[in-house]
Order: structure tokens, then sequence, then C-alpha cells
């Protein structure tokens, strides 16, 4: 039987291309202010961010409401995400820093908010290699839904991060901030609530007759 909504997985990930899309045609054309580079990493940064928080949300919203579509979705919000992280990476290591790794190692002991940004991008990672049905079929849906827990470090460092980037209005990494907590303890109240159940102990083999 197919699936309810086939258009609902295509659909995100075309709408996920638009924001990226602006962005590039937006600095191709001269668009992007004094600071082009500077604005195209703000840019890349908070879509991630966005499209981070989007994935944390999905099952919290399950919780909520009963629907199942951001389930499903939540895996490929959760890539976008990750591919939004890189560009913004890349964007700031070879567009901004010309891959001089000297320079580059200097400026995050000068400002620690981008080491901040680089962990949670590290944390991002492993999701990303994961994030296919033959991994979650490898590793097993326990440990695949355990390491998917990492997730949400991912989301406190990306907040942390835009936080400590932020220089005088620290008002939206604030909102970001609350909306990952409150996530995060939707989670967690979910979890005491509703238990795992334990695993019932294998019985003794019986002795065989001598």
């Amino acid at each position: 039987m197919a699936a309810p909504h086939p258009w609902l997985k295509p659909g995100v990930i075309a709408g996920a291309c638009i924001p990226g899309a602006v962005i590039v045609a937006r600095a191709a054309t001269g668009h992007l202010g004094a600071n082009p580079i500077a604005e195209s990493l703000n840019r890349f940064g908070l879509c991630a961010l966005i499209f981070l928080v989007a994935s944390l949300a999905c099952s919290p919203v399950k919780m909520l409401t009963g629907w199942t579509w951001p389930v499903r979705i939540r895996r490929n919000v959760g890539v976008i995400a990750f591919a939004y992280a890189s560009v913004h990476l890349l964007t700031y290591v070879g567009v901004d820093q010309g891959f001089a790794w000297g320079t580059l190692f200097k400026d995050v002991l000068k400002r620690p908010f981008i080491a901040v940004g680089f962990l949670a991008w590290l944390g991002m990672l492993p999701l990303a290699i994961t994030s296919t049905d033959a991994m979650v079929k490898r590793l097993g849906f326990v440990k695949w839904k355990q390491l998917h827990r990492v997730a949400y470090a991912a989301g406190v460092l990306g907040a942390i991060h835009f936080y400590m980037r932020v220089k005088s209005d620290v008002r939206e990494p604030l909102v970001y901030a609350s909306v990952v907590g409150t996530l995060l303890v939707l989670r967690v109240v979910d979890a005491i609530r509703h238990p795992k159940p334990k695993p019932k102990p294998r019985a003794a083999p019986r002795p065989e007759p001598g």
C-alpha cells in the first residue's frame, strides 16, 4: 500500500532548496549588502539552525497532536539542516578564510564561538551519515534511535553558537535556545511518562536427563 501524501518528502526537499537558491542568487547579483561573505555566512547558518530545530520538533509535534507526517519527514529535514550547516562551514573555511589553516586555528582561539559551531557540525555528521534506511537496518532501530538523540546536543550547541556570534541584540538567539530547551523538556517528560518496558529475563535451560 502506497504511503499517504507521496508528495510530502519531495515537496519538503524542494521547498528547503529555495532559501539557499535565493542566497546564492543575491550573492551572484551583488544584492547581499556591503559584506556579502558575512551575510552569506549568517544566512546559511540561520537556515541550518531553523531546519535543525524543525527536525527536533517532529517527534514532539506527533506526541502533542497525534499527526504522523512530521515523523516521516524528520530524517529529510535533519539532512537538510546538515547540508546548510556544511555550506555555512565551507563558506567560512573556503570563501572567507581561503583554506588558510594557520589563520583558521588562530581565529578559533580568538573567537570560541567558531569552535562551538564546529562541534555542532560534528554532532550532526554521524546523524547525516546514518540517515538512510540501509544504515537503520545495519545499526538496528534501537541503537540508531539512541545515536540520533545527539541531535539535541547539536541543537543546543547551534543555539549557543548563534548567541555567541551575535554581539548586541541577543533576542533572536534566545528564542531559538528557548525552543530547543522546550523540545528537550517535552521529550524528557514523554520518556518519563512512557518508560520502555524492561526486557523479560530468559528462562534458564532445562537440564538434560542423565
